[in-house]
C-alpha cells in the first residue's frame, strides 16, 4: 500500500503523495490544512487560488524540505506572461527560496512551444531556485517527445477513464526516462460522475474516488490532482486512494463508462 501512495519525481529527493493538491476551486483554509494533516505534500498552485498560498506561507518556511510545491506561467502566446517573472512572483507570494516543479502552462499545438520558451525553460532549469520544469500540454505525442529527448523533467497530462490516449500516446514512450507524469481532472470536470446518454437507468455511476484510483492504478502515473470544492470532498478522495488499486472488475467497469462519457461528450475538450 505504501507503493500505491508513495513516489519520488525524477530531480526531486522529497518522497511525495501521489494525490497532490490544487485548490482551483476555493475550498478554504481548513480543507487545506487538512490536507496537510493527512500527508498531502504535493501542492499545485495558479497564484490565484490565495487559500492555499496563505497557508503555504506560514507553513513553507518552518518544514520547507516536506513539501514539493509546483506552479508555472501560462502560455504567453495567450496571456503574455514571462516565465522568469512569475517564478519571481511566485518565490515572493510562497516566502520560499525555491520551486520545485515549474511549469509552462496551456501548450495546445507544438508550435506554442516556441524557442523563446524552450529557451526560457532551459535557463529556469539552471537556475538555483528551479529544481525540474515541466509543461501541460493537450498534444499528447508531443508533450511524450519533448519528456523523451530530456527537455523536460514531468509532463502535466490530462487522464482519465474517458481520455486514456496516454496510455499509448505517452507512457510507454518514458519507461526508463527520467521523466516524471502528474495528471488532472481525473473525473473529466466531473462528467465522470454523471450518468451519460444511453446509460441504463438501474446502472451505477463512478464516485469521485474511483476515478482517482483508476488514475492511481496506473504505474506510470506519479502523482494525480485533486482540486476538490470543500473538505468533505478531499476527505472522501483520501479516504478511497487509501483502498489502494481498483480491482481488474472495477477497472473494466471504469473503462466502459468512460467510453460511454466519451462518446457523448468527445466534442469537449
Amino acid at each position: 500500500m505504501t507503493d500505491f501512495l508513495e513516489t519520488t519525481l525524477p530531480k526531486i529527493a522529497t518522497p511525495v503523495h501521489r494525490l497532490g493538491f490544487s485548490a482551483s476551486y476555493w475550498p478554504g483554509k481548513a480543507a487545506v490544512h487538512k490536507a496537510l494533516d493527512e500527508g498531502l505534500n504535493y501542492f499545485f498552485l495558479f497564484g490565484f487560488d490565495r487559500q492555499m498560498v496563505k497557508v503555504l506561507r506560514e507553513v513553507l518556511p518552518r518544514e520547507r524540505e516536506r513539501y514539493v510545491v509546483a506552479t508555472g506561467a501560462y502560455n504567453y502566446i495567450w496571456w503574455h506572461q514571462d516565465l522568469r517573472r512569475t517564478l519571481e512572483k511566485r518565490l515572493r507570494q510562497l516566502r520560499t527560496d525555491y520551486i520545485d516543479v515549474f511549469h509552462f502552462l496551456g501548450i495546445m499545438k507544438p508550435r506554442e512551444f516556441t524557442a523563446r520558451v524552450r529557451d526560457d525553460l532551459e535557463a529556469l532549469r539552471r537556475d538555483g531556485r528551479v529544481r525540474a520544469v515541466a509543461i501541460s500540454c493537450h498534444d499528447r505525442k508531443f508533450a511524450a517527445q519533448l519528456a523523451a529527448d530530456g527537455v523536460l523533467d514531468a509532463v502535466m497530462i490530462r487522464y482519465n477513464a474517458a481520455h486514456c490516449g496516454a496510455e499509448q500516446d505517452i507512457f510507454p514512450h518514458l519507461q526508463g526516462k527520467p521523466a516524471g507524469v502528474v495528471s488532472y481532472t481525473a473525473t473529466r470536470w466531473s462528467y465522470l460522475l454523471r450518468r451519460p446518454r444511453g446509460w441504463p437507468k438501474d446502472g451505477r455511476v463512478p464516485t469521485a474516488g474511483m476515478c482517482y484510483r483508476f488514475v492511481l492504478s496506473n504505474p506510470h502515473v506519479n502523482v494525480c490532482l485533486t482540486a476538490p470544492r470543500n473538505q468533505k470532498q478531499l476527505e472522501e478522495n483520501i479516504a478511497a486512494v487509501r483502498q489502494g488499486t481498483l480491482p481488474e472488475d472495477e477497472m473494466g467497469f471504469m473503462r466502459e463508462f468512460g467510453d460511454a462519457v466519451y462518446r457523448q461528450y468527445k466534442w469537449f475538450m
